[in-house]
């Protein structure tokens, strides 16, 4: 018997070692696979989130504020973008633009601006809307409570010049209230009228809602009511000769997403 079962034994002894040998040579062949091809996914993934792309977004002086933070999101939400912000009034970026300055996107804050430009860019689509207030200086010392003070010869307005949106909606609801006012000067965009009344160089003037906001430690904002007030439409469109333009567009998209629409809505721009 032990003469018939050594052979036995010795193939059964041989079959088990050469099994266990081959499992882990397996498994280790499986993992490096696995390894590979997640590996490989994962890359394909990373790389494909979203188009490298330095992006240059031309913006109204009253985004600054709120697209400097839509910005940050967006690139650390969307590997490989980075944005360059220039804010200008709304007339300047159009003339920018007009004269062939490189560009990806371009928002203005009215819709006569982006009209003028509409042979260099995509569709526009309205992203917010805003409104004018009062800004005084803090603790309003000259005690404007409506737009009737601002005539008030001993009071230091200073308006957003009439090419401006913020100048051209300042003419309107003014005009519309039969309502006189000679300012001690008109800035080139609406930021330079905030700055005048927060370093005291004028005593009242004519800002939108948000842009108060953003300097409620430095000025007091008196409400306009909305029957005497004038709506800021924000469109946003693409420039037709950018270089990226899949992630211009991408972008465009994005500040009328939920995400996108947060931040405007959380800075106090309006719904569009």
């Amino acid at each position: 018997m032990s003469l018939t079962l050594a052979p036995t034994r010795r193939r059964t002894a041989a079959a088990a070692l050469t099994a266990a040998l081959l499992v882990p040579l397996a498994a280790c062949s499986s993992g490096d696979a696995t390894t590979k091809d997640t590996a490989g996914s994962t890359g394909s993934g990373s790389a494909g989130a979203a188009p490298q792309a330095n992006l240059t977004v031309l913006a109204a002086a009253s985004l600054t504020d709120v697209f400097k933070t839509a910005g940050a999101v967006y690139e650390k939400s969307h590997p490989g973008t980075k944005i360059t912000f220039s804010f200008a009034g709304s007339q300047e970026l159009v003339a920018q633009i007009s004269q062939g300055s490189p560009a990806d996107v371009l928002v203005t804050a009215d819709t006569k601006s982006m009209d003028k430009v509409k042979a260099d860019t995509g569709t526009p689509a309205v992203i917010a809307k805003n409104r004018l207030v009062i800004a005084t200086g803090k603790g309003n010392p000259f005690k404007v409570d409506d737009l009737k003070d601002l005539a008030d010869t001993k009071v230091k307005v200073v308006l957003a010049a009439p090419e401006v949106p913020a100048g051209k909606y300042s003419k309107q609801i003014l005009d519309k209230q039969g309502i006189t006012v000679k300012p001690v000067s008109q800035e080139p965009n609406v930021r330079a009228v905030l700055s005048k009344v927060e370093l005291g160089e004028a005593d009242a003037g004519l800002v939108y809602r948000t842009d108060a906001e953003s300097a409620k430690d430095k000025v007091d904002a008196v409400e306009i009511p909305d029957d005497q007030n004038a709506i800021a439409k924000y469109p946003a469109a693409t420039i037709k000769d950018s270089k990226n333009a899949e992630a211009a567009a991408a972008f465009v998209a994005w500040l009328s997403s939920p995400e996108g629409q947060k931040i405007l809505q959380d800075a106090g721009f309006q719904k569009p």
